[in-house]
């Protein structure tokens, strides 16, 4: 119970910022009595998690004594490896990135070489952090589908080796003795978890993030907690069936959203890629009735104005009268997702 109760006063603290909240604020959003979050606080002060922010305004007594969350006291890392690139963040506790690094990466080169790339990554992103950061975990994003429960590998399209895989373990391995929890989860689901840069973003809610690189695939977010499915299997967005008759995808179906856009892709027609997209987003729609789509990944990068737009048109065009959802390109990355699923035990959230 301490330490839910402590985790629910530090979440509380990360969402006010720099403003800061009093103990009459944290007690009464919490639901704890204010000698609970007194000592909570005294705690999580000598801690070095928490210290005051200045003062807030009179009601007619003493002034108020804001506390803050200490955000450098901790980080974590987030790692997304994809078929060809890998990417690393260094976060503080509210999720601002610190360190990144990126370079090439094979992940068809197999297992040892990638899990090698990886931990050299966590260790180039920590390494000018003086002394080294306390690390509260680290995130690894990777093709799915995967068992992120098990931290085991499925099948990767493309890449029938990783099948069984157990990533998770082979990174705290590569890591050493002294490693820092490791989570694994698919990188779709990573850049759902990406937190909200908008100023007052609720907590709550539905929303679907699309995900356009070297694939196709989505993360759900519902009522502000990623959502797997009962087999991690949730978001395999790309190999929804478009066209019966279509071309065969390397799934071995065909017709597939993820072959059709990344065909458009491959001749140089985005403004079809984002019809692509927002056809299959419209399908999830109907089932979600979603508060916000997000758009992400390389693709999206290299012209953000075309797929929101297109993928918008398409939204109105089957909406059936019902309003449609906010679209919008995600302010965070796959890797900064990735961080902020090893931040999430430590506020008190499966992520």
């Amino acid at each position: 119970m301490r330490g839910h109760n402590d985790a629910l006063v530090l979440d509380l603290l990360r969402r006010a910022g720099d403003a800061g909240l009093g103990r009459a604020d944290l007690a009464l959003r919490t639901g704890l009595t204010p000698q609970a979050v007194s000592k909570i606080t005294a705690r999580l002060r000598a801690e070095g998690l928490v210290a005051e922010a200045g003062r807030g305004p009179s009601t007619g007594g003493k002034p108020r004594t804001l506390l803050r969350l200490v955000a450098q006291a901790r980080h974590a890392v987030g790692v997304h490896a994809d078929r060809d690139e890998l990417r690393a963040v260094r976060v503080d506790l509210a999720g601002r990135v610190v360190d990144r690094s990126s370079g090439p990466l094979d992940f068809g080169a197999g297992p040892d070489a990638v899990v090698e790339a990886v931990v050299r990554a966590v260790g180039r992103v920590c390494a000018g952090s003086g002394g080294g950061p306390r690390l509260l975990g680290v995130g690894v994003a990777a093709p799915g589908p995967l068992d992120w429960r098990a931290g085991v590998m499925g099948r990767v399209t493309g890449h029938p080796e990783w099948e069984g895989f157990p990533l998770r373990q082979a990174v705290v391995e590569g890591l050493g003795a002294d490693a820092p929890p490791v989570v694994v989860d698919k990188d779709t689901n990573a850049g759902a978890a990406a937190p909200d840069p908008r100023p007052n973003a609720a907590a709550s809610g539905t929303s679907v993030y699309l995900h356009l690189g070297s694939g196709l695939g989505a993360g759900l977010r519902l009522d502000g907690e990623v959502y797997r499915g009962a087999r991690s299997a949730a978001g395999e967005f790309g190999h929804q069936v478009l066209s019966l008759d279509g071309p065969p995808c390397r799934c071995g179906g065909r017709g597939c959203a993820e072959v059709l856009c990344l065909a458009a892709v491959a001749r140089g027609d985005l403004p079809e890629a984002a019809r692509i997209l927002g056809e299959g987003a419209a399908n999830v729609m109907a089932l979600l009735d979603a508060d916000h789509v997000w758009l992400g990944g390389r693709v999206v990068d290299s012209a953000p104005e075309v797929f929101t737009a297109g993928v918008l048109r398409v939204l109105r065009a089957r909406s059936l009268g019902c309003s449609v959802p906010q679209v919008g390109v995600a302010a965070g990355g796959v890797a900064e997702g990735a961080a902020e699923l090893a931040l999430a035990p430590f506020f008190g959230r499966r992520g």
